[in-house]
């Protein structure tokens, strides 16, 4: 619209808060509660000076600033101590929280005609940009607000106002560093999957980077701020400003292409189809190896980073009498025995994520309405769902095993002692179960409600914190069995438990039964 470049801008932007409000409030609630609870843990684990010095010591090597980062490990209050261990990691959940709801308001809209729909109204060019950016500006504000002031509230003694502040304020800006960076990426890929693997690969290698310099933004910067000890603003303030010229340049860069493309071309493909395309399979295969490619690759990279922290255990607990006797579950098994199951259930947790992406993707098909072209051919429903499920299920189980790959390459090199491939294969193809049980979730979802699919996340972090941060938090151990991953055995340092085995394989064949069933008597929506 001539001479209203932003028409219609604060329109789009109270249209987009109330489609999303809930997935909203679950972000804003998982994210603000997961940084709120670490607190009060923290102080009963680490209640005076002598034990959270106990702690610094044990952070003073390599490995561990590679994964957390640097902090004030000569002041380790429990501030300190917080901001130390939880900054980082939240701030990658508060970074997919952004790149995942920027790419849905605006490339995903885009592939799905949603955008051109709403040009026809009288708003402008960038106005729908523009409302996303303001809309996630408001979603991190209110992040950071929350969060500064939930932990004020806790009124420990070393986490003050200006720290609690600054620690909120540095996890919105993270924030919007990543919204400005997926809205350039939406403007290259001409995909949403393709925007969101760009988004994620950014994420990805600036935290890698951060690992060898402090001075890449937004992780490094991020850990220059040092809340409840500096309380430096300046890497908030880049951060910030940082972002505005992301936003700046995702506007110019819209301006410059037609609806529906992007400027990165696709590939050209094939003049004649494979094979495999005359199965469903084939094509379930063919929409997602470049996802399976990449996932691999990355589950492989993140089981050799694992791997290399193997070797230094032993020295980290060899004067710490303390620490030693808090983690020691055999004292038959050496400490890397003890630490396996542990590693294995965080890769397990991660690998579950492309095996549940595999089985949603029919979902995304249905909402496109390109399961009809399907179904009018002879294909049955019974077909089509199971194609996306043994996909699913060989991604799961590959997963496992480029991670247990990784972390045993590595750890021969680091280990004076190190695994067998087979035991480290072991330890982590024994949460393959489970992770047929989610994606068996996942399928009555589908075959119910296909748009409730979501809550399989939900039920996954709750799986996550309760295993992982189990004995941190120290919940009961019925909150671990109500996850299926609560019924693992922990290989090697413990037998194997075929009953518990054998119940999650015969309580997923059940579930899938009856998701199968149900997708097949439903109604196909689009």
């Amino acid at each position: 619209m001539k001479g209203a470049p932003f028409a219609g801008v604060l329109r789009l932007s109270r249209f987009m808060i109330r489609q999303d409000r809930m997935r909203y409030m679950w972000w804003l609630v998982g994210i603000t509660a997961m940084t709120l609870i670490v607190p009060p843990a923290f102080n009963e684990l680490y209640p005076t000076e002598q034990d959270r010095n106990l702690l610094a010591e044990t952070m003073k090597n390599p490995a561990m600033e590679a994964m957390v980062g640097p902090g004030n490990l000569a002041n380790y209050t429990l501030g300190a101590m917080v901001s130390h261990q939880m900054l980082l990691m939240t701030a990658i959940a508060v970074a997919i929280m952004n790149i995942l709801l920027m790419v849905r308001h605006t490339r995903a809209e885009e592939e799905e005609g949603q955008a051109e729909l709403l040009r026809s109204l009288p708003i402008a060019r960038h106005s729908q940009l523009t409302a996303s950016i303001l809309t996630l500006f408001g979603v991190n504000l209110l992040l950071a607000l929350l969060i500064g002031v939930g932990l004020y509230s806790l009124s420990f003694d070393s986490m003050g106002v200006s720290g609690s502040v600054i620690y909120g304020a540095s996890l919105g800006a993270v924030g919007l560093f990543f919204a400005g960076v997926t809205a350039v990426c939406s403007q290259l890929s001409e995909s949403s999957r393709g925007a969101v693997g760009l988004s994620f690969t950014v994420m990805i290698g600036c935290y890698v980077l951060r690992s060898v310099t402090e001075w890449i933004p937004p992780f490094g910067w991020l850990t220059q701020v040092q809340p409840y000890s500096d309380n430096n603003w300046l890497p908030v303030g880049g951060l910030v400003i940082t972002s505005l010229v992301w936003f700046a340049l995702a506007i110019i860069l819209q301006g410059k292409r037609d609806i529906g493309s992007g400027f990165l071309p696709s590939r050209s493909g094939r003049a004649h189809a494979s094979i495999l395309l005359r199965h469903p399979i084939g094509l379930a295969w063919r929409l997602q190896r470049t996802a399976f490619i990449s996932w691999s690759i990355g589950m492989l990279v993140l089981g050799l980073s694992y791997g290399s922290v193997l070797g230094d255990l032993d020295s980290f607990f060899q004067d710490n009498d303390m620490l030693a006797s808090m983690i020691v579950a055999d004292e038959n098994s050496p400490l890397t025995a003890q630490f396996l199951p542990m590693l294995m259930a965080v890769l397990a947790f991660i690998s579950t994520i492309p095996a549940l992406l595999s089985i949603h993707k029919v979902v995304g098909e249905e909402r496109k309405s390109r399961v009809d072209n399907i179904l009018g051919r002879a294909v049955s429903r019974n077909k089509l769902l199971v194609s996306y499920l043994v996909l699913a299920l060989c991604t799961g189980f590959l997963m496992l095993s480029f991670s247990a790959l990784g972390l045993w390459l590595a750890g021969t090199t680091s280990m004076e002692d190190p695994f067998t491939f087979f035991t480290v294969w072991q330890a982590s193809i024994v949460h393959f179960p489970a992770v047929v049980v989610m994606m068996a979730i996942s399928t009555c979802l589908i075959g119910i409600a296909q748009k409730a699919t979501g809550f399989i996340w939900l039920y996954l972090f709750y799986g996550f914190l309760t295993l992982y941060l189990g004995g941190l938090f120290q919940f009961p151990e019925w909150m671990e069995k109500l996850s299926p991953f609560g019924f693992v055995s922990k290989l090697p340092i413990e037998d194997m438990n075929w009953l518990h085995a054998g119940g999650l394989v015969a309580v997923a064949i059940v579930l899938l039964l009856f998701g199968i069933n149900r997708f097949t008597n439903r109604d196909i929506e689009g």
